[in-house]
């Protein structure tokens, strides 16, 4: 059975001439590490095993907060973050607007993290009861997506409803003002709806596609630093593992880090999954059906294709 010791033990031996060939070249003196609010990340900055796997390198790490997906992108794009965590629709908008990142790795959801949501008293009964409906959501988001996605098995077009590109905190108190007639939101956001203001939920991800997470770097950072983006990958794949057997240390780590009600977090945790893999052949195939869903509808200036900007990461090399 692989274990969190033996993927750790695996990557951060690298061998000791992957290490010393990394010490040996030209290495930045920090890693610049984008998250955001929600995961297990406030968990593994409390376990230091980031900073413990490259202080023998001599690299400090660097924790920088993001709101979503999009802005977190950005900073990658221009250089002031090097690596970081997103779902799968930023990726797509990015890559079409032309941005300098890789896919490096991935977290294959389970689809329960992620819904569309409307008011308990609402009208809306099914994903066709949106037509007409005024929908909030963050544009370039994974909740992006999942609206648009779960349009389309309803039949319906982009056309067929009131967008409203709400950032989470707009959209939390457009939502419940009732400025809006339902709500495309992950967790913690989706969490705290379901708990505090008794809502119902029309759609998760996983009854209209498949989702996926990613860890993206810079590309420039990639050609320049591989060993250490393997490095980085190993961590968080070790981390991942730990997470999903200690649900409640997670849990406590965030609620505190973030402030949010830790029952909300809980919900959130309980129900996500944080293990790392690489970005194989079937993550391109629904990575692409997302792009391709987009450009169908004219929401990004060009097709992409995704496996053009995949690194390929061996586990253990």
């Amino acid at each position: 059975m692989i274990t969190r010791r033996h993927i750790l033990g695996a990557a951060l031996a690298v061998s000791a001439v992957a290490i010393s060939r990394a010490q040996a070249q030209d290495k930045p003196t920090e890693i610049r590490i984008g998250t955001q609010k929600g995961g297990f990340f406030p968990a593994v900055r409390q376990r230091h095993s980031v900073e413990d796997a490259f202080k023998p390198l001599g690299i400090e790490i660097r924790w920088i907060d993001f709101q979503f997906g999009p802005p977190l992108l950005e900073a990658i794009n221009v250089g002031s973050v090097d690596f970081g965590y997103v779902g799968d629709a930023p990726p797509i908008f990015a890559q079409a607007g032309g941005a300098r990142i890789r896919y490096v790795a991935a977290v294959k959801s389970d689809g329960n993290t992620q819904a569309i949501i409307v008011p308990q008293d609402s009208p809306i009964r099914t994903l066709a009861d949106l037509r007409g409906k005024r929908i909030a959501f963050a544009k370039g988001s994974s909740a992006h997506n999942l609206l648009v996605a779960a349009l389309e098995k309803a039949g319906l077009g982009w056309s067929d409803i009131s967008p409203a590109p709400l950032a989470p905190a707009d959209a939390t108190a457009a939502f419940v003002k009732g400025s809006v007639d339902a709500w495309s939101i992950w967790d913690p956001y989706l969490a705290l709806a379901e708990l505090k203001d008794h809502v119902r939920v029309i759609a998760f991800d996983k009854d209209v596609h498949k989702p996926n997470s990613f860890y993206i770097a810079g590309s420039d950072f990639v050609e320049k630093y591989p060993v250490l983006v393997a490095r980085l990958n190993a961590v968080f794949a070790s981390e991942g593992l730990w997470a999903d057997t200690h649900h409640d240390e997670v849990a406590k780590a965030q609620a505190e880090a973030t402030g949010v009600d830790i029952d909300a977090i809980r919900r959130f945790v309980d129900r996500s999954s944080y293990r790392v893999v690489p970005v194989d052949d079937e993550v391109i195939k629904s990575q692409q059906a997302v792009a391709d869903r987009f450009a169908r509808l004219g929401l990004i200036p060009k097709p992409v294709n995704v496996s053009d900007i995949v690194w390929k990461w061996t586990p253990g090399s």
